[in-house]
């Protein structure tokens, strides 16, 4: 369908896009989707590796380690006085 618009077309379809979204909002929204595909491709690259590590089998280790460390919650970010542990069933605890 691309293929079959001519010069004038897709100038008059640029027009009409500037007309609408103004020429000062289009540079943020391009930006905004940048970030957006930054992000998602930068989750997928997570993912794929957690699924590497994941099927090498060095995950138990890490999340032995993981668990025996304390976790916490917070309020607000960067405000450790209001901090409290999380408290997790534990499997040898539950009743």
């Amino acid at each position: 369908m691309i293929g079959n618009l001519k010069p004038l077309e897709i100038v008059l379809i640029i027009a009409v896009i500037l007309l609408l979204f103004g020429a000062k909002k289009l540079p943020d929204m391009a930006r905004s989707l940048g970030k957006s595909a930054r992000i998602l491709k930068s989750e997928a690259k997570a993912m794929k590796k957690d699924d590497d590590s994941s099927a090498n089998g060095s995950t138990s280790a890490d999340q032995a380690q993981q668990q025996s460390a304390p976790r916490t919650i917070q309020a607000a970010p960067g405000d450790v006085t209001s901090s409290r542990p999380v408290t997790e069933p534990n499997p040898t605890t539950q009743s």
